[in-house]
C-alpha cells in the first residue's frame, strides 16, 4: 500500500511538475511576442523624415520588394537615427514571426499582422509626401489614415486573440480572416488613389526639387510643410 501511495505521489508530483513548467514556458513566450509587437510598432512611430533615395540599390539581408509608396515617389523613409525605416521594419517583423510561431500563433494571422505594419509604414510616406506638397490630399488623407490605423488595430487584436486564447481563435479564425482581406483591399484602393494624385508628373518634380533643396539647406527640416501646391 506504501509503495503504491509513493507511486501514485511521484506520477501527481510529475505531472504537477510538467504543468507549471508547460505554464513558465507558455508565459515566456506571449511575453517574446508582445515585446516583439512593441518593436514593430516602435519602428513606424520613430520615423523622422523622407529623403531621396540613393541610386544604388541597397543591399538589404532581408528579401522583399520595397514598399510601393517609397519605390512610386524615389525616397526612403529614415528612422531618427538616420536608419532606414523598411530595413528596421523588416527586421522587426522577422523576430515577431520567430517568436509568434514558437508561441503557436497560424502563420496566416502572422502575415495579416505583418502586412498591416507595412501598409501602416506606406500611410506615413504618403503622409511625407503629402506634406512636402502642401496637403495636395485634402480630407481624403484623413480618411487614409483612420481606415489604416483601424486595420492595422484589427489584425493586432486578431493576433492578440490567438496568443491568448488559441482554441477560441481557431475556431472563428477563416470568418475573421475574410474579413481582414476585406478590409485590407480596401486600405489598398485607397492607397492607390492617394498615390496616384501624388504622382502626377507637376506634383514628382515638385517633391524632388523640395526634397533636393531642404537636403542642401539643412537636414533636420526635410519634412517641414512646403508651399501649396
Amino acid at each position: 500500500m506504501d509503495l503504491a501511495y509513493s507511486t501514485a505521489g511521484g506520477v501527481v508530483g510529475a505531472a504537477v511538475t510538467n504543468y507549471l513548467s508547460k505554464n513558465q514556458e507558455r508565459r515566456q513566450q506571449r511575453a517574446a511576442v508582445m515585446q516583439q509587437l512593441l518593436r514593430v510598432a516602435a519602428v513606424r512611430e520613430r520615423v523622422r523624415a523622407i529623403v531621396p533615395s540613393r541610386r544604388e540599390s541597397p543591399s538589404w539581408p532581408l528579401a522583399g520588394a520595397r514598399l510601393l509608396a517609397t519605390a512610386r515617389f524615389g525616397v526612403t523613409a529614415v528612422l531618427e537615427d538616420g536608419h532606414d525605416a523598411e530595413r528596421a521594419q523588416r527586421e522587426a517583423i522577422a523576430d515577431l514571426v520567430v517568436a509568434a510561431l514558437s508561441a503557436g500563433i497560424p502563420r496566416r494571422i502572422l502575415d495579416f499582422a505583418g502586412g498591416s505594419e507595412e501598409r501602416a509604414l506606406q500611410c506615413e510616406v504618403i503622409t511625407m509626401v503629402d506634406l512636402h506638397l502642401g496637403g495636395v490630399l485634402g480630407e481624403s488623407l484623413e480618411e487614409l489614415m483612420t481606415q489604416c490605423a483601424e486595420y492595422r488595430q484589427a489584425t493586432a487584436q486578431h493576433l492578440l486573440r490567438a496568443l491568448w486564447h488559441p482554441w477560441q481563435t481557431r475556431l472563428r479564425m477563416h470568418a475573421r480572416l475574410r474579413v481582414l482581406r476585406q478590409d485590407a483591399a480596401a486600405l489598398h484602393r485607397m492607397q492607390e488613389a492617394a498615390m496616384s494624385v501624388l504622382a502626377q508628373p507637376e506634383h514628382i518634380e515638385a517633391l524632388a526639387e523640395r526634397l533636393g533643396r531642404l537636403s542642401d539647406q539643412d537636414p533636420q527640416r526635410v519634412n517641414s510643410p512646403g508651399p501649396p501646391a
